[in-house]
């Protein structure tokens, strides 16, 4: 395996994952993804920024051999997650001279997941900077984008800026710098949903500060580079995604055993629709999770669709409604339609699941069976009250 070529002292030393299917044993993958490494050559020293996945540890070392990389001075550990640490034993074994270069946090993680000693580690501060020679590496602690270990590392003489998780995409590539497309749109897109949007309000400030240091290069640790256009690409989603506001959209997620749910659901898709405002409607069951994380980046208002299971919510319902909590999308209002069978509480654990989301609820809708007329009266109320709640927001 070649290295590529980043800049004149960068070379990507990364590996595409064609065969990942699922990503932290939540979200489908729809390209697999990506485990980027990076190496930075001075005059003096050579530097590698994050280094790989344990699965492809062998592999990772052979192209070192392959490239003629016959030193290593620094590791430098952007992040303790093992998907860009897990290979630092190893490259420690084969270079017996190098130092992992990290903050106190990621030391700290390495220390007790990869048994790293701690004669090993030079632990570094905010903005302290490293020489290579010619070469200068400044490293700015970015906590909470995704870990609070996380931070970036900039290659100030070429205004290369090494991001880690952040900025990142699930997406397999050929050409290390990013032609934007919708496939590629899609894969930021469900990364960001389930890595970022948990941190929206520091995703939003560090997409500022990259914007106000006008760098000429992105470097994630998943999904290709971003150079020239490219910048304007990935940093305008980000700034789309992490606004305040969202779309008007309307996410629908519900789960029907007797098709009663279901037919509320219609309903309201339906009323909504002829109001003009946008719905995803989404089946629980039978949905790929990856569309429901997606649709919640934008969704201004999450209904819940219900059926009682025993004395309870449907437990792929109270799933869905835990994982919203969860990711925190910017929904500024939820409600719920269900239908019960012989009695119970249908309601209560779904408010507590996308309690963490804050969102004011508008009344929901409980049935008897199936819906009759009075339930579907009900059912438009609901659809009158959110469009007013969305055209209060401007979005209708």
């Amino acid at each position: 395996m070649s290295f590529k070529k980043i800049t004149d002292s960068v070379l990507y030393c990364g590996i595409n994952d064609f065969d990942r299917v699922i990503f932290d044993e939540l979200i489908p993958l729809d390209n697999g993804t990506t485990y980027n490494s990076y190496i930075v050559k001075g005059n003096d020293k050579i530097a590698v920024i994050d280094t790989m996945y344990p699965k492809f540890t062998e592999q990772y070392l052979k192209s070192f051999d392959e490239n003629g990389i016959n030193r290593v001075d620094y590791i430098i550990a952007n992040h303790g997650e093992q998907d860009h640490s897990g290979s630092i034993p190893a490259l420690l074994n084969k270079y017996p001279m190098a130092k992992v270069v990290t903050n106190g946090n990621v030391a700290g993680n390495i220390k007790e997941m990869l048994l790293v000693p701690e004669d090993r580690i030079q632990v570094i501060s905010n903005n302290e900077e490293l020489d290579l020679g010619g070469k200068t590496l400044k490293f700015i602690l970015a906590p909470g984008v995704h870990w609070p270990d996380t931070m970036f590392t900039l290659l100030k003489e070429e205004n290369v800026i090494f991001t880690c998780d952040f900025l990142g995409s699930h997406h397999t590539f050929d050409e290390v710098f990013a032609v934007p497309s919708d496939k590629l749109t899609r894969g930021i897109k469900k990364y960001y949903a389930e890595i970022m949007m948990p941190f929206r309000m520091l995703s939003k400030k560090y997409t500022a500060q990259i914007r106000e240091m006008n760098v000429d290069v992105i470097c994630p640790s998943h999904g290709p580079m971003y150079k020239d256009e490219g910048l304007e690409y990935i940093l305008s989603l980000y700034e789309d995604w992490t606004a305040d506001e969202g779309k008007n959209l309307v996410l629908l997620p519900y789960v029907s055993m007797y098709g009663s749910v279901e037919e509320m659901a219609d309903y309201v898709e339906k009323g909504l629709k002829a109001k003009g405002i946008e719905v995803f409607k989404y089946d629980v069951i039978r949905g790929n999770l990856g569309d429901l994380a997606v649709a919640l980046v934008d969704a201004t208002t999450i209904v819940m669709g219900v059926s009682m299971v025993l004395a309870g919510p449907h437990p792929a319902a109270v799933n869905v409604a835990y994982l919203a909590g969860v990711l925190k999308p910017k929904a500024k209002f939820a409600s719920i339609i269900g239908s019960y069978g012989w009695g119970g509480k249908l309601f209560d654990k779904i408010v507590e699941c996308i309690a963490p989301i804050k969102p004011e609820i508008v009344e929901p809708v409980q049935v008897k069976g199936k819906p009759k007329k009075d339930d579907f009266a009900k059912l438009d109320v609901l659809v009158n009250s959110i469009y007013e709640k969305h055209k209060s927001l401007g979005l209708v």
